[in-house]
């Protein structure tokens, strides 16, 4: 028998020069725009599309804190209870990015994800998302990230320690691996009704699921390592995960380094810690184009994001080091320690961006 081996044709080379001319023809008809742009108006979270997601409802926790409701785009990945998102949203006609931990069941089947955020004096997204937003609002989104998160083997012991908006990562690890036993969680707010997801953690304390010890900062003042270590004796043999303000971190990290336990302490850091200040100048960024002017106290990351500049990084989440750009002239000032770094014109001087400050005028690679 011989086998008959079908001739080359020139249909399908055809009909993609068809479909090139025709999109050559669309983008010709919607200049400026393009016709992906028109597509982005009809259906926004669709497959290949940037990734964004669209406000489904914004649910009161607190006088001050919020959980946002966020169907993403098709080509959201699922994350890893504790991870956070970076979220971008227009307030004011600047879009500005935030990172938010994710706090929702894994187990949710109308394809949303959520992230519960506390406004903070002065802050312009967190105040907006808590108190201005409106359903039907779409936002841009980065895949999830971030390392706050449990091991594949689970430990036997858990303590998480947080404070304020620390709540939510641990309430996204809480609600996300119920196979932990032996779990005790120490939290501080103001005052009772000042926890968020205070309902949702009393119950799963009288379920048995937790001990939950609430410090009320208000009337019983802050907790420290000391009154922790009495309230979990056993607290040497805990993986302990702890979220909240740097203060806090800084004086567990101490207790837990004496009692030779560093090693079973995980931290995650929401801002860093500022110091030192000084003089400000114009910080340029020269890929982008912006230059704009900063405080001698204000983190380069803080004020390009103000200004609507997108910044890489991961800072106020604790991953370090994301937002790490080159200084290409100039000198900033690192807040923590007052220390200079200067560059001369071509240079490439890494810098944190989140810690440093501009000390006069300065260039960055961005």
């Amino acid at each position: 028998m011989t086998a008959t081996v079908p001739r080359p044709t020139a249909a399908k080379p055809a009909l993609r020069a068809l479909r090139d001319r025709v999109l050559r023809v669309a983008e010709l008809v919607t200049t400026p725009l393009l016709p992906a742009d028109y597509l982005d108006l009809v259906d926004p979270l669709r497959s290949g599309a940037a990734l964004r997601g669209r406000i489904e409802a914004v649910l009161p926790e607190t006088r001050d804190a919020a959980t946002v409701l966020i169907r993403p785009g098709s080509d959201w990945q699922t994350h890893r209870p504790g991870q956070y998102v970076r979220i971008g949203i227009d307030v004011d006609g600047v879009r500005m990015w935030r990172a938010y931990s994710i706090t929702s069941d894994l187990g949710r089947t109308d394809g949303c994800f959520t992230v519960t955020v506390k406004a903070i004096p002065g802050g312009k997204v967190s105040n907006h998302l808590v108190r201005s937003v409106r359903p039907g609002t779409l936002v841009h989104l980065d895949q999830a990230t971030g390392e706050f998160c449990l091991p594949e083997q689970r430990p036997a012991k858990a303590l998480f320690v947080t404070a304020g908006s620390g709540i939510t990562p641990v309430m996204g690890m809480l609600r996300n691996h119920p196979e932990l036993t032996d779990v005790v969680l120490v939290h501080s707010a103001p005052t009772a009704d000042d926890v968020v997801f205070g309902a949702e953690l009393r119950q799963l304390a009288a379920e048995g699921r937790i001990r939950l010890v609430e410090q009320h900062t208000d009337t019983a003042g802050m907790l420290d390592a000391g009154a922790i270590a009495e309230l979990v004796p056993d607290l040497a043999e805990r993986a302990t995960w702890a979220c909240g303000p740097v203060g806090m971190l800084e004086m567990l990290e101490q207790h837990w380094a004496a009692a030779g336990i560093a090693d079973r302490l995980y931290t995650e850091r929401f801002r860093p810690k500022v110091l030192v200040t000084g003089e400000g100048g114009t910080v340029t960024f020269t890929k982008n184009g912006t230059s704009l002017e900063a405080g001698g106290a204000t983190p380069i990351l803080d004020a390009a994001e103000e200004a609507g500049v997108l910044m890489p990084s991961g800072c106020r989440m604790g991953i370090c080091y994301g937002c790490v750009l080159p200084l290409r002239e100039g000198a900033v000032r690192d807040l923590r320690t007052g220390e200079v770094t200067t560059a001369a014109p071509g240079d490439g001087v890494l810098v944190q961006t989140c810690v440093s400050a501009a000390a006069g005028a300065c260039d960055i690679d961005h």
